[in-house]
């Protein structure tokens, strides 16, 4: 009988290791670091990550200012896409401020960025870079004719109807979507940067100012100049949204009942948040398009 060399047979345990071990590296999805405010974000969105588990993204979460933060290392970015789910931060923490973003951005990495009426600076400054001017802080896109019934007397609960939303079946979904809700801060396009998309606006009779003050200057935003979610796509194929609302993404947004606080309007049994969220997530980390 043939012997095989001992050597030979140490090696075949060796390399099958080796070939799982690449297998693993292969199959892993897109790198995703999602920044948030609190680690709580993650049960309070949880359908929206599990969308992205889903569909084999690896996601590594941390709080926004935590000082272990890195996007960039030795020359390489350590992730693919980046998600800011942290409205209110003020510094980020670790190596990643503005400027790596940006170069993020510039590098080809894809950025989803959802606000809230408790904006800090960073994110004002970020939007700025990409031709997005972001309300201050406190501040809210208030509506006295599209509001849902269920708000509590200030009409920030806004109810968009899926006619506001940009024509592009690729960024926004091809099937026919619910009212969407939104509670946030409102935004305006910066007019010389051509690359910036009016991916859902706010109605005619919407605008953006202190929903606690009577109104003394003329608001940042007007009618459907207010951008509640706009998206940006640059030469590179370098994509980023940003959102108003951190709470367009939040479990209660997309499973609550969505219906206009007028006479007679039509209640919907489920928002078309889900739906939207999930398009847009494809769009942005370059699934679709």
């Amino acid at each position: 009988m043939k012997m095989v060399p001992r050597l030979a047979v140490r090696a075949w345990p060796l390399c099958g290791l080796l070939l799982a071990a690449l297998g693993c590296v292969c199959a892993s999805g897109p790198r995703t670091l999602v920044l948030l405010d609190n680690l709580n974000v993650r049960d309070t969105h949880s359908l929206f990550f599990r969308s992205l588990k889903d569909r084999g993204f690896e996601l590594t979460f941390k709080t926004a200012d935590d000082p272990s933060l890195s996007l960039i290392k030795y020359g390489e970015f350590l992730y693919d896409n980046l998600i800011i789910f942290s409205p209110s931060v003020e510094d980020f923490g670790g190596n990643i401020n503005v400027e790596t973003i940006s170069a993020f951005i510039d590098g080809g990495g894809s950025v989803l960025v959802a606000a809230s009426s408790d904006i800090g600076d960073p994110l004002r400054e970020l939007g700025s870079e990409c031709g997005i001017e972001f309300d201050e802080e406190k501040t809210a896109v208030i509506d006295h004719h599209n509001y849902d019934v269920s708000d509590l007397g200030q009409h920030t609960l806004i109810v968009a109807d899926t006619e506001n939303l940009l024509k592009a079946p690729t960024i926004v979904g091809k099937s026919s979507l619910n009212p969407i809700l939104f509670r946030g801060v409102g935004m305006v396009a910066d007019p010389d940067n051509p690359l910036v998309l009016d991916i859902l606006t706010g109605s005619s009779t919407s605008y953006s100012f202190f929903p606690d003050k009577p109104i003394t200057q003329y608001p940042h935003a007007v009618g459907r100049n207010t951008l509640l979610i706009a998206g940006l796509q640059a030469r590179n194929n370098a994509r980023v949204i940003f959102s108003g609302s951190l709470d367009f993404f939040s479990d209660a947004f997309f499973n609550s009942a969505v219906q206009k606080a007028a006479p007679g309007a039509q209640r919907y049994s489920q928002t078309g948040n889900y739906e939207l969220a999930v398009a847009l997530s494809r769009w942005v980390f370059k699934e679709e398009g």
